[in-house]
């Protein structure tokens, strides 16, 4: 009989030291296995909560002030189109719609994965469609339906944007194929100016993201934002081309990934409305006159603002394999490709 009450005697008490750290709001970890009775989770699983704390073992916690309210989602699709300005086969060689489909997919994919953990933002996802054929968008719209996340879906109209300047390229087809990029890139602007309030993540429909993408961009977005106090740019990928250069950089820890600051990304990626508000120029200026880079407003942008992409990367760019803008590093290119088979 001693022997039980001497068991049941530190249970109990532990029991009650867990319940008193909750409610000074202190979090404890039993070493000898890295539960956090506090929580009730191990130390590998998320222990974040969107807009309260974002706890990084052995970091500890960072009380977040930037808490993040929605999470507008533009999707630029075209089923049609291959790559933009080039011949070329994009990696896996499979035909165009199949990467738009596995791009929405991915998408749906991770806002499942993490469904309990981003059910306090309000997320709507919007697809700005040019020339995509019929079959592709009704497919596209019933697999938006199953997945029961807030959509629309809108068709471009070229005529709209008449002010549009392509540099010669000596090839009509290549500069009408530009035309209506800049076009949709315009749109989405133009949507985001109008309809969005918080986050924006403007999405190109060949980027294939992981399943814990989205929470790790919005997670890590309200941490650095609440610790740097400022508004940021994310960019998802880590491309291959920004390691041809010695460039400063600096590494900073997000929820699950580490961060590095960047000062070049292309066109998918994720801000502000209060920061789309204050670049609008810029970012018009982009979608109106073609430059060299493409997004060379962007980046002027990036030298007063932080914009930052994972290591390792959280999305992979479907380009030609060859291309320094597409196949991040040090990722499983084929398993993340497969998962998402549509």
């Amino acid at each position: 009989m001693k022997k039980i009450e001497n068991i049941k005697k530190p249970n109990f008490l532990k029991k009650l030291f867990v319940k008193l750290c909750r409610i000074i709001g202190f979090e404890i970890i039993d070493q000898s296995n890295l539960y956090l009775p506090t929580l009730g989770k191990q130390a590998n699983d998320n222990l974040s909560s969107l807009g309260e704390k974002n706890i990084s073992i052995p970091l500890g916690e960072s009380k977040i002030t930037r808490a993040v309210e929605s999470l507008d989602i533009i999707i630029k699709t075209c089923t049609s189109i291959n790559l933009v300005t080039q011949n070329k086969k994009r990696v896996f060689e499979k035909d165009k719609a199949e990467y738009t489909f596995r791009s929405i997919n991915s998408i749906i994919n991770s806002l499942k994965f993490n469904e309990n953990d981003l059910k306090k933002i309000k997320i709507k996802i919007y697809i700005i469609d040019h020339n995509s054929k019929k079959e592709d968008l009704v497919k596209i719209e019933n697999k938006l339906k199953r997945s029961n996340i807030e959509f629309e879906i809108l068709n471009l109209d070229l005529e709209k944007f008449n002010e549009i300047k392509i540099l010669n390229k000596d090839n009509p087809s290549i500069e009408k194929n530009m035309k209506s990029t800049m076009a949709s890139i315009r749109a989405s602007f133009d949507l985001a100016k109008r309809k969005s309030s918080d986050l924006v993540y403007f999405v190109e429909d060949d980027y294939i993201h992981k399943k814990e993408s989205i929470f790790e961009m919005v997670s890590t977005y309200e941490k650095i934002s609440s610790e740097q106090s400022k508004e940021l740019f994310i960019c998802p990928s880590d491309y291959p081309y920004l390691y041809k250069k010695l460039d400063n950089s600096q590494i900073l820890i997000g929820n699950k990934y580490h961060w590095r600051t960047v000062n070049e990304s292309l066109l998918t990626f994720l801000t502000s409305k209060s920061l789309i508000d204050k670049y609008w120029d810029d970012l018009v200026l982009m979608s109106q006159n073609e430059h060299v880079p493409f997004e060379a407003p962007l980046h002027s942008i990036y030298e007063k603002e932080v914009c930052i992409s994972p290591i390792p990367s959280l999305t992979m760019h479907c380009t030609n394999i060859n291309s320094v803008f597409g196949l991040s590093p040090n990722i499983d290119w084929v398993k993340l490709w497969d998962e998402n088979e549509t």
